[in-house]
C-alpha cells in the first residue's frame, strides 16, 4: 500500500524555509487503522502527522498524531494541510472547511499578498490563573527560576518576566515529564517592537521534547495576552531554534491564527501492510 506525504514547514519567519514547524500531511480517501496512523507518525517523527479525508459534503476530517499518541488540535500541521489541500489538491476555495474531535475548524487562504498566507479559525481555550502555591512551586522547580504568573487550560502557561529568559532557558526534560500536563508553555512581552509576546513549548510526555511552533496554543496565549495588553489584535513569535511568526485576532469565541507556509518535500511511503 503506498501513500503520498507532503512535509510543509508552517508558520516560518521568512519565504526560504527552514524554520518554522515540519508537518507531514497524509491525504486519505478512507481512514486507515489508528494504529497504522500511529506507526507512520512515529516513522515519520515530526512533532505532529496530520491525515484527513474529504467528506461527502466537501469538508475534509482531520487527526492529528504525534510520534507517541494522538491529539486533540494542532495548529501547525492544521496549516500545513491547509496548504496541500489548496496548493497540491486544487481546491481553490478561499475558505477550507474541516472537522475534528472538538468541533468545526475553518482555514481561510490570503492570496492577495505576496506569497499565499493561510489563517486558522480556532477556538479560544481562554486559560484560568493558577492559585495553587504547591503547583507554582513545581513548575519554577522545573524551570529553575521564579515565574510572574501561572495560567492553565490545556496546557500550563509560565509567564516570565523578560524575553531573554524564554530565549535562554535549558529545559530539564525530566522535571518537566513531572508536571501534570498535557504541556508547559513559557511566555514573556517581545523585547522587538515587531512582536507583542514571545512563547515556547514542551511537551515531553507526548513524544514532543521542544515544538518549533504550536498554533493550538495561541488558543490560550492569545486571550491571556489580549487581557494583559488591553488589545485583541496582536503577533507572537516562537522562539524556538527554528523560530515562527504568528498573527493573531480573537473575534468572539473564536481566535485567527494566520501564517505563512513552504512546502518542503513531496514524496510516497510504502506500507508493509
Amino acid at each position: 500500500m503506498e501513500l503520498d506525504l507532503y512535509q510543509i514547514d508552517a508558520f516560518i519567519t521568512d519565504a526560504k524555509g527552514f524554520s518554522g514547524n515540519p508537518a507531514a500531511v497524509i491525504p486519505l480517501s478512507e481512514w486507515i487503522n489508528d494504529w497504522v496512523m500511529q506507526a507512520i507518525a512515529a516513522e515519520n517523527n515530526l512533532s505532529e502527522t496530520a491525515f484527513f479525508v474529504k467528506q461527502a459534503d466537501d469538508t475534509y476530517h482531520i487527526r492529528w498524531f504525534t510520534p507517541s499518541a494522538e491529539v486533540d488540535l494542532c495548529g501547525h500541521a492544521t496549516l500545513a494541510a491547509a496548504h496541500v489541500i489548496h496548493q497540491n489538491l486544487g481546491d481553490t476555495r478561499p475558505v477550507l472547511p474541516m472537522t475534528c474531535g472538538v468541533g468545526p475548524l475553518a482555514v481561510r487562504v490570503h492570496t492577495g499578498a505576496a506569497e499565499t498566507e493561510y489563517e486558522l479559525d480556532f477556538p479560544l481555550r481562554v486559560p484560568e490563573l493558577v492559585c495553587d502555591k504547591s503547583l507554582a512551586a513545581q513548575v519554577s522547580y522545573a524551570l529553575g527560576m521564579p515565574v510572574n504568573s501561572l495560567h492553565r487550560s490545556r496546557d500550563i502557561i509560565a509567564e516570565l518576566s523578560t524575553a531573554a529568559e524564554v530565549r535562554d532557558f535549558k529545559p530539564d526534560m525530566t522535571a518537566l515529564t513531572l508536571l501534570d500536563a498535557f504541556a508547559l508553555i513559557i511566555t514573556a512581552p517581545s523585547d522587538d517592537p515587531a512582536f507583542d509576546f514571545v512563547s515556547r513549548f514542551f511537551a515531553p510526555s507526548f513524544g514532543v521534547l521542544e515544538d518549533p511552533v504550536t498554533g493550538s496554543s495561541f488558543c490560550s496565549l492569545a486571550p491571556m495576552w489580549a487581557e494583559k495588553l488591553g488589545k485583541t489584535t496582536l503577533r507572537a513569535r516562537q522562539c524556538s531554534r527554528r523560530g515562527g511568526d504568528v498573527a493573531l485576532q480573537i473575534d468572539g469565541d473564536r481566535v485567527y491564527i494566520r501564517g505563512r507556509t513552504f512546502a518542503y518535500l513531496r514524496g510516497v511511503i510504502r506500507l508493509p501492510l
